[in-house]
């Protein structure tokens, strides 16, 4: 199957002016340049954006009123007068809270103190992104399919193998047989592998990852559940996916690349598919949880004698 942007946010209401600035940070690199224009000025300057007329955010931003259109309907909004109501209803709410105090980017000859408060309030931000953007019924269908899967194969390199490393001792600690995959080759080996009944999850911020989506395309064309987490929802491991969970798309700043910041949503989205697989088999997954606690008990007190 094909997936692209449209069709992976067609049919859902239009975001709740909380949601407009998630959506917007998380659809832009998926944008053409001239639709990024559009977006940009409407997350960055939401009051102003809300007085313009199309003509007026077409001239702003550079581009044409089809543009901006476009641009408003790929938000999930009907057309440009709900994106200016939801815009208008963004500030409103802006201006009753107090704006943040500070901003993510970090500087080469920042205090540590700085330091630590611009990352805090950066990792606040993908948290309340991701979950602002992430399909509730995506994710439901996701989590059912580990739930019942014979076998569950995940996909990660680099950071997002990390991510991949996390969500394997969470799904083994609860009885489920999983595997992570980091080497290509033995991905595809056991993608190979897999059947009807079991699932394989692929783990990438740009969604264009080769070493990932190729395993996911061979577990996908084995008839397995295929599950892709990805910052980039039209990207191309989105064609192989039954499932896309998308992440929040942080901004890169020389000291802080993707690679680290897409980190912190990935993990979200690994833990909420923890917790619901785990609520749905909570009959063995608790026992399964107590005996692994039990067997590593010792390994976390004191040795006597020492």
């Amino acid at each position: 199957m094909t997936h692209d942007v449209k069709e992976i946010f067609a049919g859902e209401a239009p975001p709740a002016p909380a949601a407009l600035a998630a959506k917007v940070r998380t659809l832009a690199p998926s944008m053409t340049r001239s639709m990024q224009r559009v977006a940009e000025a409407v997350a960055g300057d939401p009051a102003g954006c809300a007085a313009l007329t199309v003509t007026g955010l077409a001239e702003l931003t550079g581009t044409s009123e089809a543009t901006v259109v476009r641009t408003a309907r790929l938000l999930g909004y009907p057309g440009y007068r709900d994106l200016r109501l939801a815009l208008a209803g963004l500030a409103a709410q802006q201006q009753s809270g107090r704006a943040p105090a500070v901003t993510a980017d970090i500087a080469v000859d920042d205090p540590i103190a700085d330091v630590v408060a611009k990352l805090a309030y950066d990792e606040q931000q993908t948290l309340a992104d991701t979950a602002a953007a992430l399909d509730t019924v995506q994710l439901g269908a996701a989590v059912a399919a580990i739930a019942t899967a014979r076998r569950i194969d995940i996909y990660g390199v680099g950071a997002s193998g990390l991510v991949a490393q996390d969500l394997l001792q969470k799904l083994m600690r609860i009885g489920l047989i999983a595997h992570a995959h980091s080497d290509p080759h033995l991905a595809v080996t056991g993608a190979v592998q897999l059947r009807a009944k079991d699932v394989a999850i692929a783990i990438t911020h740009s969604g264009s990852t080769g070493d990932v989506i190729e395993p996911l395309r061979v577990a996908f064309e084995h008839g397995a559940t295929t599950v892709a987490i990805t910052g980039r929802p039209g990207g191309p491991v989105a064609q192989y996916a039954d499932h896309i969970l998308t992440t929040s798309t942080a901004r890169e700043s020389e000291l802080r690349p993707a690679a680290m910041s897409s980190r912190t949503s990935q993990l979200l989205v690994v833990d909420c598919l923890f917790v619901g697989v785990a609520q749905r088999t909570y009959e063995t997954a608790a026992p399964a949880l107590s005996a692994s606690y039990e067997a590593l008990a010792h390994r976390h007190s004191p040795r006597s004698g020492r």
